[in-house]
């Protein structure tokens, strides 16, 4: 039962080339640092990764797409990475953006085991291209298959050797519905507590969806773009 892994790096061993891999976070908030270095260190190729954003130049998903492991990415902002947009001129990576909120349910979808929903969200637009189309009182939606992979990497705050995840503010978005639509959830904490003291009405991921969980170290935290107030 438990599921404490030594490193990052024996996590991640077996994500091989041609994995669907879910990345955690939002721009560089609650992104699994310690997983996603490990993960270019691993090497694997021709990788479908599914991510808010693809990182900024050098950092985050960035350092996968910096060493040309990602052959897709499947995500919502792309953000002022340099490279993406040279990478994307010169068709060295495919790219499917996905409205935010269709992003998210596309995830949640998974996790709770629907196949596929309806939304209006883009009608009338690109988004609607090759979509099934119906009418729900008087409004047409689209019809928008669930999104899953072969792996999750996500960051928490806390968790037990169970894999109980909590999170912190606003480090938790993405993660939570990532951790439940892969069928391998690895995930990174920055303090593993023992069994029991993590109360029962705080855990945001229960272990039955964490396959694997180490401890990070080292994190950065970077911010993306630091915005000041002039006094």
């Amino acid at each position: 039962m438990n599921k404490v892994f030594a490193s990052a790096d024996e996590a991640v061993a077996d994500i091989r080339d041609g994995a669907s891999v879910m990345i955690g976070g939002f721009g560089l908030c609650g992104i699994p640092e310690n997983l996603i270095a490990a993960l270019v260190r691993n090497g694997a190729r021709n990788l479908t990764t599914i991510s808010n954003n693809v990182g900024v130049q050098g950092f985050g998903v960035g350092l996968l797409l910096r060493s040309k492991q990602i052959r897709k990415h499947v995500g919502t902002f792309m953000g002022d990475n340099l490279l993406l947009q040279e990478m994307l001129r010169r068709s060295e990576i495919e790219l499917e953006v996905v409205p935010q909120g269709t992003f998210i349910e596309r995830i949640r979808a998974a996790g709770a085991g629907i196949a596929a929903f309806y939304t209006p969200t883009g009608v009338g637009t690109l988004v609607e291209e090759k979509k099934e189309a119906r009418q729900f009182d008087g409004r047409t939606c689209l019809l928008e298959a669930a999104l899953r992979a072969d792996f999750a990497l996500v960051k928490a705050w806390q968790g037990d050797p169970w894999g109980n995840l909590v999170y912190r503010k606003t480090a938790r978005n993405f993660n939570p519905e990532m951790a439940t639509a892969a069928r391998i959830t690895i995930a990174e904490v920055e303090q593993l507590v023992k069994l029991g003291e993590l109360p029962p009405d705080k855990i945001h991921t229960p272990g039955l969806f964490v396959q694997r969980i180490i401890v990070g170290a080292g994190y950065e935290k970077r911010i993306e773009k630091r915005t000041v107030r002039a006094c």
